[in-house]
């Protein structure tokens, strides 16, 4: 089998608008898909207890982006505060932590959550930062890396092939 040979010429490097702009449209999939399985199981939950007819429930618009906005508070929250990366992250190859190489601790995954959610528009402020930070990781003290091999696997133990 071959082996999978991973970009290093960034590796460790700030990341950039793009692959942070494309790993945060991931991250939007992931919690609409997990917004639509809570109204699932919600509207399953409903036709067992209460039989038919069931349907979906009505969240309305307001109801829909609190329960939207609360789980995508709480996945990335968890993920930059657990692993440093969320699926998003995962796919490009990138990982959150403080700008001196540690975890992210919970205050400031919640923080950095909570700045994503009320101003997404700070990625806008990556190309015109030196170290490219965006608004959140300002506040934050956070930076995004490129990270393809994982806290565990520094650039000198990558596989050769």
């Amino acid at each position: 089998m071959a082996r999978v040979q991973y970009p290093t010429v960034a590796q460790g490097r700030p990341a950039g608008i793009v692959s942070r702009v494309i790993a945060a449209a991931v991250d939007v999939l992931v919690v609409l898909a997990v917004v639509a399985a809570v109204e699932l199981g919600w509207a399953a939950l409903g036709h067992l207890l209460l039989g038919p007819p069931g349907g979906f429930p009505d969240l309305g618009l307001g109801g829909g982006g609190i329960l939207g906005s609360a789980v995508a508070l709480v996945y990335l929250a968890a993920s930059w505060g657990t692993a440093g990366r969320t699926v998003g992250d995962h796919l490009m190859g990138l990982r959150v932590t403080r700008r001196s190489g540690a975890r992210l601790g919970p205050v400031a995954a919640v923080l950095r959550a909570l700045l994503y959610l009320a101003f997404p528009l700070g990625l806008l402020w990556i190309p015109v930062s030196r170290r490219r930070a965006s608004v959140q990781d300002l506040v934050v003290d956070s930076t995004v890396v490129h990270d393809w091999y994982g806290r565990s696997r520094t650039s000198a133990q990558r596989p050769r092939g």
